[in-house]
């Protein structure tokens, strides 16, 4: 049986390593002692240690066949990094915010296969997306994506799986999509629109920056734009926010203590998005890809609507499983690109990892239309 480890235990952490268990030898390593007493499979191992050091990254990896990284984006590429240098294999979910491709030579000399961004989105967004790439020339891609809680509590609406300085970032680094083969660089949370969604009601989409890879991996499709997705409102608040300097990582001075506004924000917010015992969520996410196939213009438009279920939460079950789809893939050796492998790199495997999702109840729906 083939030993993985999972580095991370937060909510999306201990759901890969809950699924992994069941057909391989688990451990999850994490700082804190208390996310490690919440994994219910009790066959995982558990290691309370401190990831920011990276030779205790390099110790722990060396007896596992293949690793998961479950950390905060500000810790993903280092960790990444570490791992390549044991020689290790990793699949990881981190979204760190450092270009990928600048381990992709480390990764080839070690003879490391390291598929990253395997979540959601960006992650099952971008498998179907190459997907369709082989078989029609795309010449529009849409992706609308969030994860939301059921009950609206004032006054942002909102609960984080993650961790809250990876959430924040989305509200200011700047966006990025395509429009006629041009990038354009948008301010985060800029051009909100409101859209109805089946099953869900009226949510705001504003620019994030989701596309990542896609704008390198994807040059030859003109038109490519990711936008996050939250309950009306919500958008104000953070601008508000945003304006005032409190996501700033500019240091400030405070009678006598220098202090980062974005640090001080995150523990403030963090009690107000955290995720309760009690907490239910959900998941959505429409996807649409436009252009023509076999002589015909077609649409084609996936419809993610998942619900927290069987005390597991949508964003992690969602994120997670098509995270373990991808260590199965690897750990049965039906993928073994050597270097950095960013999820649409997966396209070819769509219907191995779509399969396994829907043995989990996540469902992507999908209709084609003639245009």
């Amino acid at each position: 049986m083939k030993k993985i480890v999972v580095l991370g235990c937060g909510l999306v952490g201990r759901v890969i390593a809950e699924d992994l268990s069941t057909n391989f030898d688990v451990t999850s390593v994490d700082f804190s002692q208390k996310n490690l007493d919440k994994i219910s499979v009790k066959k995982i191992n558990k290691k309370c240690l401190d990831l920011q050091d990276p030779n205790q990254i390099k110790n722990v990896v060396n007896d596992f066949d293949l690793v998961v990284g479950a950390l905060p984006g500000d810790m993903g590429f280092e960790t990444m990094k570490q791992v390549i240098l044991t020689k290790k294999d990793i699949v990881d979910i981190s979204f760190f915010p450092e270009d990928p491709f600048a381990l992709d030579r480390l990764a080839k000399e070690n003879n490391v296969t390291a598929i990253m961004d395997c979540g959601v989105a960006p992650g099952m967004g971008n498998i179907i997306f190459s997907y369709h790439d082989q078989s029609m020339q795309i010449s529009d891609y849409e992706c609308l994506v969030g994860g939301l809680p059921k009950n609206r509590e004032w006054p942002f609406e909102y609960k984080a799986v993650f961790s809250p300085v990876d959430v924040i970032e989305e509200y200011t680094r700047p966006a990025r999509y395509v429009h006629n083969s041009q990038l354009v660089v948008k301010e985060a949370l800029s051009e909100t629109e409101l859209i109805d969604f089946d099953g869900v009601g009226t949510l705001e989409s504003w620019n994030s920056d989701g596309l990542r890879t896609l704008i390198d991996t994807m040059k030859h499709v003109p038109n490519m734009i990711e936008k996050t997705l939250r309950y009306p409102g919500c958008v104000e608040y953070l601008k508000v926010l945003r304006a005032c300097g409190y996501f700033s990582k500019d240091e400030v001075n405070v009678n006598g203590n220098k202090i980062r506004p974005i640090d001080l924000t995150a523990k403030l917010l963090f009690p107000l998005w955290e995720m309760k015992e009690e907490d239910e969520d959900f998941t959505v996410m429409r996807i649409k890809i436009s252009g023509e196939e076999k002589g015909a213009k077609v649409t084609y438009t996936y419809y993610l609507l998942d619900k927290f279920q069987n005390k597991t939460m949508s964003m992690a079950r969602t994120t997670g499983y098509t995270c373990t789809a991808a260590v199965n893939l690897l750990a049965e050796g039906m993928f073994s690109k050597k270097g950095i492998s960013p999820p649409e790199y997966l396209g070819a495997h769509f219907d191995f990892i779509n399969n396994y999702l829907e043995k989990r109840n996540v469902i992507y729906h999908v209709k084609k239309e003639l245009v």
